[in-house]
């Protein structure tokens, strides 16, 4: 078996401290040259936080193809991927329309935006949106080699599929052919641990970045709804998760959520549930017991629609905009926002906030001021971080699911 390195989440934490202290300190400490800050800032931080991203993403694609391929042509049996693939998207559309209704009632409860003061300061710049139609087209590449290139998981996916379904139905005519993809996948998997060890260091420069340009200070604008929606994250990642994984598979919830610490910091890191794929894929199989076959679909498809923690900024959002616009959304506006959240989510792309673009479909559906999306750009940086470590937990806890169901969780693994 691969060996993860040794104290790798210790380390992570630790460089994520390092960079919090030496960023704030850039930030706060005035008498700090500015050449001195400059050359942190962009030549340490940034840099290195760059690199350490580009490596996570040179690995995507090859990891998702050689994954889901040697997962799908060694399986005894195609009737297995349709019940794996219904149950997936099954559960990640059920609990993301579950988030975001969480979202919109505690919105609702505690009004974040009621009394808000402050001017409306337009964005810099909008995202552009994707349609569902071009969400649904863009599953179907007509090129796979420009489609791996420009990272479209749906389309990489979905060739995957296709590839492996065809190296299942031939293995007796190709030699057993799909014996080198699963070489393959283990030698990528070793890749994967290669570059993660040096995580504390891409962690430390990534945090370091953050707090030395943006400091803490974003945060006095709109502190309840920053608050309310920290609450309903966790409130969401530690009890609606824990309940769906006691219901359906009986497993200890505090295993699973030790397990899950070092995926947490990589995503909290990152902010990208693609870029957090490998350390994700390696968790899952090599400590939550979950089979390859399971797993090489679940993963990388939840990155791309399973966006919880991205559906509760959705509706807290839109209450927090509402309410400080004045504007009284009815029950069917709220179903409607529920139906919006959950149908966008499979088009989000699963990149640091990309939610914006959601939000912004949301905001013009109801009439409600887009100029009020700077608000939310404006604290958005930290609270993706903590969205996307929802989203990849989310990923793992689906997995667990449905993997227990299709009687492919190794339960002695799990238990270790």
């Amino acid at each position: 078996m691969i060996e993860t390195p040794v104290n790798l989440t210790r380390n992570i934490l630790l460089g994520m401290l390092l960079g919090f202290i030496i960023g704030a300190s850039f930030y706060y400490l005035e008498f700090i040259p500015k050449s001195v800050e400059e050359f942190f800032a962009i030549y340490l931080f940034s840099l290195g936080g760059s690199i350490f991203i580009n490596l996570l993403k040179m690995l995507i694609i090859p990891l998702v193809f050689f994954s889901l391929v040697s997962g799908i042509s060694s399986l005894t049996s195609m009737k297995s991927l349709g019940n794996i693939t219904l149950k997936t998207v099954g559960l990640y559309l059920s609990t993301t329309a579950f988030a975001v209704s969480l979202s919109l009632i505690v919105g609702s409860i505690f009004q974040p935006g009621a009394g808000y003061s402050s001017e409306v300061a337009p964005p810099e710049k909008l995202p552009e949106g994707q349609g569902v139609y071009e969400t649904v087209l863009g599953i179907f590449p007509s090129n796979i080699i420009e489609a791996m290139a420009q990272n479209q998981m749906l389309a990489v996916v979905f060739f995957s599929i296709l590839f492996g379904i065809a190296l299942n139905k031939t293995n007796h005519l190709t030699n057993n052919f799909s014996s080198a993809f699963e070489r393959l996948n283990i030698v990528f998997m070793q890749l994967v641990i290669i570059v993660i060890s040096y995580a504390p260091i891409g962690v430390f420069c990534l945090i370091g970045k953050f707090v030395i340009s943006d400091g803490l200070d974003i945060f006095q604008e709109a502190f309840k709804y920053v608050i309310l929606l920290i609450i309903v994250l966790l409130i969401h990642v530690f009890l609606t998760y824990s309940i769906l994984l006691k219901m359906f598979t009986k497993l200890n919830v505090i295993t699973f959520y030790k397990k899950m610490k070092e995926v947490a910091i990589f995503a909290f890191s990152t902010s990208s549930s693609a870029a957090t794929i490998p350390v994700t894929l390696k968790t899952v199989q090599n400590d939550l017991g979950v089979n390859k076959n399971v797993s090489s679909f679940v993963i990388p498809v939840g990155a791309t629609i399973n966006m919880d923690g991205t559906a509760i900024m959705q509706g807290m959002a839109t209450v927090f905009i509402a309410q400080m616009s004045g504007i009284d959304l009815t029950l069917i506006q709220y179903v409607q926002v529920v139906i919006l959240a959950v149908v966008t989510s499979i088009g989000t792309a699963a990149v640091p906030s990309a939610g914006t673009i959601t939000l912004v479909i949301i905001l013009q559906q109801f009439g409600l001021p887009l100029e009020a999306i700077g608000i939310i750009l404006a604290v958005d940086r930290i609270l993706d971080m903590i969205r996307t470590s929802v989203n990849v937990t989310g990923d793992a806890a689906v997995a667990c699911i449905v993997a227990n169901s299709e009687n492919l969780l190794d339960k002695s693994t799990f238990n270790k």
